[in-house]
């Protein structure tokens, strides 16, 4: 079957109309007992959202395949029009991306986690994956550690960059590399940290690579109290992802804190625009002040998840009704296709990605609206117009909403 944005890609035509998707990360939740048997959503004061749901179309969104849990790249991915089976892209090209840097063709991008590890003999044990999510500012000192003591591995140079609290960069660039390389952490604590492990073998440097920065980072970090082991994820080499902007012939723009949300953006060949500070505000901000140079924004959320991934289900709530608050200001704006969803579920009893459906509203003068929807949440979005779809199909239907697409044959 031919790839969704490669059909959309020929039906495409200009029109004057604004389109802006929220993306809030990890929208989807389960019952929560602290909340009364409530998912965030059920539990969260959300004026706004619930008259808007009732305004708007909703549904349920699948972002790769039922019972498939996304990362973050695929959940994206599959928002912006593009498969995600089809292309996968590791978070080390998304995490420099983010933060700048440029990469080469041949490098090999990874992202990685500063974690806590206590040594047992000369064996190390994860005791914090995250190190505390110490402050950037800590990290780039630590980083900067790193990129004086290890400035190279053989003929492979190390680009040692900080991204966000625990989370640094790092580019291998040099001869004979390749990305086929296993995570080294072990997404739990209490454990070892895994070795670097080739899956290919055209892999065998780039892990042998790996293994050495490793071994020599954990030596020079051993005094550190907190950030004193690196562990590794989302080896990849840069991808060739046809131009969002050049397919729907849009002028397109987005908004993110985060790093990793950011590279994703630029890779699709979306404009990044800077905001003054981290909160929600300062995002809605530069939305405003933006808002007449483009024909589509992605806005990306990040608390929603953060606080899943934390177990914290109070916290969850807090950040949707912060972003309940400002519904009303996005809606000043007057897009003519408005998209709220996630990128995947963050149940907060889970503590982590799901593969439930996320929910989505769509609102658009073109709509057929679920006028008897409860509000935003889960359940209403079960019962909801759109009905359950793979996420990839939503930018089909923004575009059609604001009349972007032209007949399908004759």
């Amino acid at each position: 079957m031919r790839p969704v944005h490669e059909l959309l890609a020929t039906l495409v035509q200009p029109a004057d109309t604004k389109l802006l998707l929220v993306v809030l990360d990890g929208l989807g939740g389960l019952p929560v007992p602290e909340l009364g048997g409530l998912t965030e959503l059920e539990a969260a004061r959300l004026p706004n959202l619930n008259t808007l749901a009732r305004a708007s179309a909703l549904g349920l969104i699948d972002p790769v395949l039922p019972g498939i849990t996304p990362g973050s790249s695929a959940g994206h991915l599959a928002l912006f029009g593009y498969e995600p089976l089809e292309w996968v892209i590791g978070r080390g090209v998304l995490e420099a991306l983010g933060i700048g840097l440029t990469l080469e063709p041949g490098d090999v991008a990874v992202r990685g986690n500063f974690a806590t590890v206590e040594y047992k003999g000369d064996a190390p044990v994860v005791r914090d994956r995250r190190a505390g999510r110490p402050a950037t500012e800590h990290t780039a000192r630590v980083c900067g550690r790193l990129q004086e003591a290890i400035p190279a591995v053989g003929d492979v140079r190390v680009i040692v960059r900080p991204v966000k609290e625990h989370r640094f960069a790092v580019v291998f660039r040099g001869p004979g590399l390749d990305e086929r390389v296993a995570d080294t952490d072990p997404q739990k604590e209490g454990v070892p940290p895994l070795p670097p492990r080739s899956l290919h073998e055209a892999a065998g440097k780039t892990a042998a690579v790996a293994a050495e920065f490793v071994d020599r980072a954990a030596a020079v970090l051993r005094d550190e109290p907190r950030t004193n082991f690196p562990l590794l994820r989302g080896f990849s080499s840069l991808p060739a992802l046809p131009s969002f902007t050049k397919l729907y012939r849009l002028r397109a723009a987005a908004i993110a804190v985060y790093p990793m949300y950011r590279g994703l953006a630029a890779l699709a060949g979306m404009e990044i625009l800077p905001t003054p500070g981290e909160s929600l505000a300062d995002e809605l901000a530069v939305l405003g002040e933006r808002w007449a140079d483009f024909d589509y924004f992605f806005v990306h959320v990040k608390a929603t998840d953060s606080r899943g991934e934390d177990g914290n289900a109070a916290g969850k709530v807090a950040v949707l009704e912060e972003f309940d608050r400002y519904v009303p200001e996005l809606l000043r704006l007057k897009p003519d296709v408005l998209a709220i969803t996630g990128d995947h579920s963050t149940p907060s009893v889970l503590r982590s990605h799901s593969w439930h459906p996320v929910p989505l509203l769509l609102h658009s003068p073109w709509v057929r609206p679920d006028r008897d929807a409860a509000g935003f949440t889960e359940h209403a979005c079960q019962r909801g117009s759109l009905g359950r779809m793979r996420a990839v199909h939503l930018m089909a239907l923004m575009l059609a909403h604001g009349r972007r697409l032209e007949k399908f044959s004759a």
